[in-house]
């Protein structure tokens, strides 16, 4: 064999090696482990836009679930998840990316949604997120603000209003202090109620009566939404209105929400999980921002509840349940 036909040779080997790995990293399915806290459903069911991105974008991949209602479990199903091998965990909130993070540094963690990911320590900055985590966030500044004018113009005569959340966690207390300090231009006074669970609703909703709280405003957490059926269940019996932060709870009874678009926001974190499995680092991944925002309302409820919604704010309304 003289000199040219070897080094032909040895380009050709190259070149089918080169070939044979791209095809078979191509072939790669690769496992996406999703950890939900107050879920006890996967992504199909729980945010099926993620999974249609996603689905855009990689030909091959499989879901690892874990999930439980008690946040105490977290920590054990996110290492079952990295004992798993899984190439990126998913994880629905700030509690459940929390709880991946403190048993990994080295799995890329996305969180599906989280309110404040620098003040619950995911990330250094929204700029430079560092470590292994990001994703896309659900805050913005004026958020709260334009929240309590809407629910005080669809309801002019509201004057106290109850802020329920699940938990004192960083996400659920920047939600607060925010709504805190928009109280004052919606002229509100605001009364803070919290449940740990599905058990505490009776007793919520009870207190709310007592205090003579004429109008409840709900802080998205997962185990809410998971609730939402049972939320607006005990509004329409108590005949108290309801402003939430995400569509689902209006579907599901609740008299109207205003928020950032979460179909949007789910298929922005597919994007994000698309980007890690083609070799981006989370550290190097801005954190998103919402930039389209969402006003639904229910006026089947709003004539159980006996209120006419005025037209100037049904005007601004982005979808309208009859």
């Amino acid at each position: 064999m003289n000199r040219r036909n070897f080094l032909c040779g040895l380009m050709l080997a190259r070149w089918a090696a080169a070939l044979n790995a791209e095809a078979q990293q191509s072939g790669k399915t690769y496992r996406i482990g999703w950890l939900a806290y107050g879920w006890t459903e996967g992504a199909e069911r729980t945010s099926p836009e993620f999974v249609h991105e996603l689905k855009k974008h990689q030909e091959s991949f499989v879901f690892e679930f874990r999930g439980h209602r008690d946040e105490k479990r977290l920590p054990e199903l996110a290492r079952e998840l990295v004992q798993a091998g899984v190439d990126v965990i998913v994880a629905n909130g700030t509690v459940a990316a929390q709880a991946a993070r403190s048993v990994t540094r080295s799995v890329p963690i996305v969180f599906l949604i989280s309110g404040d990911p620098v003040g619950s320590g995911l990330v250094t900055s929204l700029a430079r997120p560092g470590g292994n985590v990001t994703g896309p966030s659900a805050m913005s500044s004026d958020f709260a603000t334009k929240r309590l004018e809407l629910f005080k113009q669809a309801i002019p005569s509201l004057s106290r209003v109850g802020v329920l959340s699940t938990y004192d966690t960083t996400g659920s207390l920047a939600s607060w202090n925010g709504i805190e300090a928009a109280a004052p231009q919606a002229r509100l006074e605001l009364r803070r109620l919290t449940a740990r669970g599905e058990a505490d609703f009776e007793g919520v909703f009870a207190m709310v009566s007592k205090e003579k709280v004429d109008g409840l405003l709900i802080i998205n957490d997962p185990r809410l939404v998971a609730a939402r059926n049972r939320l607006a269940e005990l509004a329409l019996r108590t005949r108290m209105p309801t402003m939430f932060e995400e569509w689902r709870f209006v579907e599901a009874g609740g008299l109207m929400a205003y928020g950032p678009s979460y179909p949007e926001i789910f298929r922005s974190a597919a994007r994000y999980v698309d980007k890690i499995l083609k070799g981006a680092k989370p550290g190097d991944l801005p954190i998103e921002q919402p930039n389209k925002f969402e006003l639904v309302i229910n006026l089947k409820t709003a004539k159980a509840l006996g209120l006419t919604i005025p037209p100037s704010v049904l005007g601004r309304a982005d979808e309208v349940i009859q």
